[in-house]
């Protein structure tokens, strides 16, 4: 009679040790965050200013030190937004986060980033100033006219009494002034930009490519990806700032005109444009 342990019982230290395995062969949190913004040629600087977390949160998070953070509840937010700057899949470093730190938060619902305010239209009562003003411009006009016909009438009453007029006066000729030409329509709603603002629009012509822009007060207007064929126009008094992950993909238009640039693919470009740019183009 053997009294061993059975190989059934040496199941579960087995396991154990492949789990362990696998959990060694996983990176950590930070240094696939590390990874990715390595891959997509993104400096630590360009991740926060394009996230608007701070440079010491993101070091910290690189080497897995989330106690800068707050809380949880912080650290899971900076978590999703850094992998959303890198072009990484937020969801498995959360999952990953979760296990690591004693499971999820309760879910709390997430307002839209932007919401178009619904305005009721104002009830207001009829303008008599605004009725009692094209009133009186009628009564003048319609004066104007009569007096004009008088005058035309004496002249050819004078006329037909065979009274000639003086050699001194001379006829004067109305001439009919030439109507102001259209301007012809343009091909593109970008050609027809306004001369007082800067107007710029970004098109991921040769692939998809993290953009970041910025109006001349320093705040973020968009901050994302554009996928292969999307375009992106942004619109401001003075000055745009841009920055584009992979300067490569993307076909810029500013004020009308195509900015022609030999960005290399991958290169990661800080751009600012104003109303008179570009200078030539």
């Amino acid at each position: 009679m053997s009294i061993g342990n059975s190989p059934e019982d040496e199941r579960p230290f087995e396991n154990e040790h492949v789990e362990a395995d696998r959990e060694e062969a996983r990176p950590s949190i930070g240094r696939a965050l590390q990874q990715a913004r390595i891959a997509a040629g993104l400096t630590v600087d360009d991740v926060s200013s394009a996230t608007r977390v701070r440079m010491n949160i993101v070091h910290a998070i690189e080497a897995d030190d989330f106690s800068a953070c707050g809380g949880d509840v912080y650290a899971r937010g900076h978590i999703r937004t850094l992998a959303k700057a890198v072009h990484l899949d937020p969801e498995p470093l959360l999952a990953q986060y979760g296990d690591e730190h004693g499971g999820r938060p309760a879910p709390t619902p997430a307002a839209p980033l932007f919401e178009a305010e619904r305005i009721r239209p104002e009830r207001r009562g009829p303008n008599w100033t605004a009725a009692m003003v094209a009133a009186i411009v009628a009564v003048i006009g319609f004066v104007g006219f009569t007096m004009l016909q008088g005058d035309d009438s004496g002249n050819e009453a004078n006329v037909a009494e065979g009274s000639t007029p003086s050699d001194s006066a001379s006829p004067t000729t109305k001439t009919k002034k030439p109507a102001d030409p259209k301007p012809e329509a343009s091909d593109s709603a970008i050609a027809a930009a306004p001369q007082d603002k800067v107007t710029v629009r970004v098109a991921a012509a040769d692939g998809r490519s993290w953009i970041a822009a910025k109006d001349h007060n320093g705040r973020m207007i968009f901050d994302g990806v554009l996928k292969q064929g999307d375009t992106k126009t942004f619109q401001d008094s003075s000055k745009v700032h841009l920055v584009l992950g992979d300067a490569g993909a993307i076909d810029l238009f500013v004020n009308g005109k195509k900015i022609e640039e030999n960005f290399q693919p991958g290169s990661v470009e800080r751009l600012t444009y104003t109303k008179g740019d570009p200078e030539a183009g």
